[in-house]
């Protein structure tokens, strides 16, 4: 009996540790997973009050994501539902990119000093041209247009 009881607590231990790297993994597009989803980073600013009110409805290509201003100089803003990234490595230069991490594909979680920062396993990109400055990740991000007029910044 004792041997039973044994076998059911660590096939239980396993599952829930199964379970928990699943979870770690999925990406969840939250910003909330890992040690830089609390970031003032990680949200994109509302949508028309932010903005000047220069949006099409649902954020898409060719819909102000926000104004040259929203995005901090060595830093940058996520955009989860757009999948993207916009950085301004340096003053006046603006860089999108994907904002899936390309090592097990979460979202991305922070934009800070220069470097785009992944919370599941720590991986770190360069704000600048998207490659990878530390792994897990082997791949750089991909890179996304934008077209900026004016003061507003868009996906192209």
């Amino acid at each position: 009996m004792t041997e039973t009881s044994r076998r059911a607590l660590l096939t239980g231990a396993a599952g829930a540790g199964v379970a928990a790297a699943v979870a770690a993994c999925s990406g969840g597009g939250d910003g909330g997973a890992g040690p830089y989803g609390g970031s003032a980073n990680t949200q994109a600013p509302s949508a028309g009050a932010a903005s000047g009110g220069a949006q099409t409805p649902g954020g898409g290509a060719g819909s102000a994501l926000a104004t040259k201003a929203d995005i901090p100089v060595g830093g940058g803003k996520i955009f989860p539902s757009q999948n993207a990234i916009i950085t301004q490595p340096t003053a006046g230069m603006f860089k999108a990119f994907e904002a899936t991490c390309t090592h097990m594909q979460c979202t991305l979680a922070a934009v800070a000093d220069g470097v785009i920062m992944c919370g599941c396993h720590g991986s770190r990109f360069s704000a600048a041209d998207g490659s990878v400055k530390s792994g897990p990740a082997t791949r750089p991000l991909p890179e996304r247009k934008i077209t900026i007029e004016g003061e507003s910044i868009s996906l192209a």
